[in-house]
């Protein structure tokens, strides 16, 4: 892996950077062993061989990472599927972020980063204030001002410093840009980096340790800007460059009604997707107009033979209810792949006998 710390958009395209590496030396065989056994590394950063960290180095962690994939059991419409939920409730912060800013703050303080912004729905910018801390970094983060209070007191809870934005996470975004133009501040928006993508895809190298390296079927992944399904996606390939298992899953991708600009462009054949009008929805992870990434986010849909579908809601947060039934404190995000993964069932897309496994992106105390 060679990239430089402060890594951010192609200079030439405008379009995401992706961090590659030399598989094509890597043992895979031997490197199961290793993962299997390395005991130093609980969390996700026991797959750092193909992880933004230099050799010897110690990441900036609290844990991230090692969440159960959980059996689901007794959930009417699931009956003749091996269900699995992937929980990213149990991280530190509450949330899958933790395992994308853990390895962007790594391979930031490592190129001697001093302080980081990002403008957040939520999750994110609690994420990057625990994150920033660790390292004892500062972090502003931009958020919409409608975002719920108990957000707001977890970032400054975690030390970040709150900027309120009358507007959507991409007027947070602009705020970010212009912060970081003017300051020496390192901006961490979703795919304005390469490192973030690098520790969601994290989610995919646990899965398929924890299904005997072996890759399920297909996955449902709520998506807002996409970063671990992109992710996940490109986990899928490096394993299967190594040999270690085949790239052979389905990628879903679940959006809101009231904001599904991917789901749109999927419809209609594009090749990327046009910003969504008056986004609006209560599953505020969901609630992206427009992502960097949605021309990977829409590639990685075709290529694994997968599709994007839109639910409401309150199918959703039905849907987050039954999860909790099942045992999983889930946030209307997770519930969103659960109304999916019921719609796509009946649509038959889903089919008996396959290993299915929806992410629960946020534990239900972040509402």
């Amino acid at each position: 892996m060679e990239a430089a710390p402060g890594a951010s958009v192609c200079p030439a395209c405008a379009k995401p950077l992706l961090v590659r590496y030399a598989l094509d030396g890597m043992d895979g065989p031997a490197l199961i062993e290793r993962w299997s056994r390395r005991l130093c590394d609980v969390g996700m950063w026991r797959f750092r061989e193909i992880l933004p960290i230099a050799p010897g180095e110690t990441p900036v962690s609290l844990g991230e990472g090692a969440t159960p994939l959980l059996a689901l059991r007794g959930i009417d419409g699931l009956q003749g599927l091996r269900a699995y939920v992937k929980d990213e409730g149990r991280n530190p912060t509450g949330s899958f972020k933790d395992r994308g800013l853990s390895a962007a703050v790594t391979r930031a303080v490592l190129g001697g980063a001093s302080s980081f912004v990002i403008p957040s729905a939520g999750n994110a910018g609690v994420s990057l204030a625990a994150y920033a801390s660790r390292a004892g970094k500062r972090a502003r983060v931009y958020l919409p001002e409608d975002t719920p209070e108990m957000v707001v007191r977890r970032t400054r809870a975690a030390g970040g410093e709150v900027r309120p934005v009358d507007g959507l996470i991409t007027d947070c975004g602009a705020k970010a840009r212009e912060y970081a133009a003017r300051t020496e501040a390192l901006d961490l928006s979703t795919l304005r980096e390469p490192y973030r993508i690098e520790g969601k895809k994290t989610m995919m190298l646990e899965i398929v340790q924890a299904l005997g390296w072996s890759a399920p079927d297909a996955i449902v992944y709520p998506t807002g800007g996409g970063t671990g399904l992109i992710g996940s996606w490109k986990a899928l390939g490096e394993l299967a460059a190594m040999g270690i298992a085949a790239a052979t899953t389905r990628c879903y991708a679940v959006q809101a009604d009231g904001c599904a600009p991917i789901v749109r462009a999927f419809g209609k054949g594009a090749l990327a997707a046009e910003p969504w009008i008056g986004a609006r929805t209560r599953a505020y992870g969901l609630r992206v107009p427009f992502g960097l990434g949605d021309s990977l986010i829409l590639k990685a849909l075709r290529e694994s033979g997968g599709e994007a579908l839109a639910v409401s809601d309150e199918e959703s947060e039905a849907a987050a209810v039954e999860l909790g039934k099942a045992g999983v404190s889930a946030s209307v995000e997770g519930g969103a792949t659960l109304a999916a993964a019921l719609r796509l069932r009946e649509e038959g897309k889903l089919v008996d006998g396959e290993t299915v496994v929806l992410f629960n992106t946020a534990h239900a105390l972040v509402y």
